[in-house]
């Protein structure tokens, strides 16, 4: 190293530390000095000959450097020129003189001083060797600077020879785009033939990257020229909407994809949203395609995937969210309050939602009832009306082959819901039909299935959505047209239609009250006792719910408004009787207590209507003629089969009860069930029937007051039958003081055996001769008839006798 250079004696010199910036020899730099050590140590120079140890620190970050903080080799600098800015910071222009390197540090309190010796390189010997090096490093920067369009090609006149090499390495390092390691390693390098080394393996680096730019840029160049039409078109197209108020096509992408990344979508749904974002990228932001995929994109954001909304787990606040808004209803009620218990007990653990389905008559409040359950459990209730449905794609939804497709029923009431556990309420399930076009019930079965509506597919968004949270409860008014499959997978809880006490209750708890504020009117004003009231259920609608009772009422508050704004003066309005029947006319459904003597081929049936239960008089009549059995009354196969079945039994004990063999072939029979117009149907009637039957044939009247219902066999059994509650509320409305019913059925009447009459006597029957012994007023036997027949034979005996004689 001693041969490579020369020392020069060391001087005194302060030091000015630079962050990032190497300073090198032959170079003219701006410098912003604003720490106070470096503005000492520049006030300091300017103090003396101008000149500074300038060296880079080690640390960016260093604030104060130590001198163990700085490199020890630098460049001696002068100061060329100083302003002093106003907020007292200095901007200075210094040259790099030559290298310089540290020999020792002076302890200076306001800036780093040091002691520091000029580090002069040998010259090179004028030989073949180096000659080819200068001429090589000359060559290399030449081309260089020829590719590099900001470095000035009127640097290469500076140089002449090998003499000028020590000046040209340092002003290519100055030139050349360095890395501040790289800078710092040539600095420290002092051997002029090792700096030119150094040197030209850096430009042969750049020039050869200089060269990979230059042929990206012709190629970009190229594919500009050749869209360069669409490209200005579409610039053109940004700025307009731009102008418009409208979004970047870009911008909006890139917040698609942050929206994504934030709604924590599954990772196959995030996966198709990244593939359709890619897509757009590179479509024209108006072409019909780029539209079909931002409205996917679009879809599977606006759907919830993770958000859902906290249950109440209150039993007790539930139980008054529920009594408060629906009367009755016990058992829809039950099974609510089980689920919020089972949920508060299991916690998060219990993750499947019961599948619900409402079964009852119009009217009952299935739909309100739907709403009070998503308000007792804290949830956002969402309706989907099922009623004639019979497109498969309104609940999966349409391809996105088809223009317009759009998802199904299921998960845009996922989107207006906003959470992933609803209430969803799928109304008038068994109004659901087909045709070309598929089987909505079909559909459904993947959606109220447990174990399959955790991965439900629909045909629109093709990604895999968990409705296992989803609380789905359905509504009917009978379940019989509903597919058996569907059904199986619902728990079906049966709501009946409401009995009179329960209207009058209604009507005072909550129809009353919810008039009276649409119509803006005050309790006070207009008096209904409870008697009044139940005139108004009893004789002016028959229905199992009570909506035409709510019009009823509205047109008695229509008219008490009425009789206010005529009578100024008059301050409230009493309703009677009297005025009742000149507001609403003669009662269309006055019932009257149906009671009878004791009849021949008359008997009672109770009945189950949508609108509740009622009474049915069977009428037989027997006539002579050729065997032939005549039904009618507008009955259905079920109840002619009835017939046929209790005209069989009666045959096959003809004997029993005192009839002689073929009776059947010499008379006519009619049954008759009176009101012709309505349709009827069922197995219950088919006692009654062979009640009817059995008397206009044996000629013994019926029990007055009596009433039945149950299915009956060919071997007289008596069999279970449904709408209980209906038939014996309807006999104690009717004045029936006895009801004949199935011994089967005597567990459904415990159930509301509160709510009956307490004068109606129930007999339950197993047989058909229990049915008689209670129906009829005198009961044909066989031993009568044997002794009646004993009688007759020692009759003729005698008669025979006499003859003889």
């Amino acid at each position: 190293m001693e041969e490579n250079y020369t020392k020069g004696e060391p001087v005194f010199l302060p030091v000015l530390p630079l962050k990032n910036l190497i300073a090198l020899p032959k170079s003219i730099i701006p410098v912003v000095v604003g720490r106070d050590i470096s503005i000492k140590a520049v006030d300091h120079a300017l103090k003396g000959n101008k000149e500074l140890f300038v060296t880079a620190q080690k640390a960016v970050d260093t604030e104060i450097p130590k001198p163990g903080d700085i490199y020890h080799f630098g460049t001696r600098a002068v100061v060329l020129q100083v302003a002093r800015m106003p907020n007292g910071t200095l901007k200075i222009l210094i040259e790099g003189l030559v290298r310089s390197r540290i020999v020792s540090v002076q302890h200076v309190d306001d800036y780093i001083g040091v002691m520091a010796e000029d580090v002069i390189p040998t010259p090179l010997e004028d030989n073949p060797d180096n000659l080819a090096l200068w001429r090589n490093l000359y060559d290399l920067f030449n081309e260089y600077v020829h590719l590099n369009e900001k470095a000035s090609t009127e640097v290469l006149g500076l140089f002449r020879g090998l003499e000028d090499i020590d000046y040209l390495t340092d002003t290519i390092a100055v030139q050349m785009h360095l890395e501040f390691e790289e800078r710092q390693h040539i600095l420290e390098t002092i051997d002029l033939k090792e700096r030119a080394l150094k040197l030209c393996i850096l430009l042969k680096k750049e020039i050869e990257i200089l060269k990979a730019e230059k042929n990206i840029k012709k190629r970009v160049q190229s594919q500009v020229e050749k869209h360069q039409k669409d490209y200005y078109l579409t610039e053109q197209m940004r700025a307009i909407q731009r102008e418009l108020g409208r979004e970047d096509t870009q911008q909006e992408i890139n917040e698609l994809r942050k929206k994504a990344k934030k709604l924590k979508l599954s990772a196959e749904a995030l996966e198709k949203v990244e593939a359709e974002l890619k897509r757009l990228e590179q479509m024209q932001p108006m072409s019909p395609e780029a539209s079909v995929s931002r409205t996917y994109v679009d879809w599977l954001l606006a759907i919830p995937w993770q958000k859902v909304t906290k249950d109440v787990i209150s039993v007790v606040q539930a139980e008054k969210i529920l009594n408060a808004s629906h009367a009755g209803m016990k058992k829809a009620k039950e099974r609510v309050i089980e689920f919020i218990a089972s949920r508060k007990f299991a916690g998060e653990s219990l993750k499947r939602a019961p599948i619900i389905c409402l079964a009852g008559p119009p009217g009952v409040g299935k739909t309100s009832l739907a709403q009070s359950i998503a308000d007792s459990l804290g949830r956002p209730l969402v309706r989907i009306s099922l009623g004639g449905v019979r497109d498969e794609a309104e609940i999966r939804g349409h391809r996105r082959t088809y223009i317009g497709a759009m998802p199904g029923k299921i998960v845009q009431a996922i989107k207006k819901a906003k959470v992933v556990n609803p209430v969803m309420l799928l109304d008038e399930v068994d109004k659901m039909a087909m045709d070309f076009r598929g089987d909505p019930a079909a559909a459904l079965l993947e959606v109220l299935d447990p174990e399959q509506n955790k991965a439900f597919v629909d045909h629109y968004l093709e990604v895999e959505y968990d409705l296992s949270k989803v609380m789905f409860i359905t509504t009917a008014n009978v379940v019989d047209s509903i597919p058996y499959p569907l059904l199986d997978r619902m728990e079906i809880i049966y709501l009946s239609g409401y009995t009179d006490v329960e209207k009058l209750e209604i009507t005072k708890r909550f129809l009353l009250p919810k008039l009276l504020k649409e119509y803006a009117l005050q309790e006070n004003q207009i008096e209904l006792n409870d008697e009044l009231l139940t005139i108004i259920i009893d004789e002016y609608t028959k229905e199992a719910g009570v909506r035409q009772l709510e019009r009823v009422l509205a047109k008695i508050l229509r008219k008490s408004i009425l009789e206010l704004l005529k009578h100024k003066a008059q301050k409230s309005v009493t309703v009677e009787a009297e005025i009742l029947e000149k507001w609403l006319g003669a009662p269309p459904f006055k019932r009257d207590e149906r009671k009878h003597e004791a009849s021949v081929g008359l008997a009672m049936g109770l009945a189950w209507t949508e609108a509740g239960g009622d009474v049915l008089e069977i009428e037989v009549t027997v006539m002579k003629g050729k065997g032939a059995l005549t039904l009618t009354g507008q009955l259905g196969e079920v109840m002619q089969e009835s017939a046929q079945a209790a005209m069989s039994y009666i045959r096959s004990r003809a004997k029993d009860f005192g009839l002689k063999d073929g009776f059947y072939a010499d008379v006519d029979i009619h049954v008759h069930v009176p009101e012709g117009a309505i349709p009827k149907d069922g197995p219950s009637a088919g006692i009654t029937m062979a009640v009817a039957l059995l008397s206009a044939l044996t000629q013994t009247p019926t029990q007055r007051n009596v009433a039945m219902t149950g299915e009956v066999t060919l071997r007289g059994r008596v069999l279970q039958i449904g709408g209980l509650k209906e038939k014996l509320l309807a006999a104690a409305r009717f004045g029936i003081t006895t009801a004949i019913v199935p011994k089967s059925n005597a567990k459904d009447v415990k159930e509301f055996a509160h709510e009956l009459d307490k004068k109606l006597n129930i007999v339950y029957v197993e047989h058909m001769d229990q049915v008689i012994d209670t129906a009829f007023v005198k009961r044909p036997k066989l031993e009568e008839k044997k002794n009646g027949d004993k009688e007759s034979s020692n009759k003729k005996a005698k008669s025979k006798k006499s003859k003889k004689k």
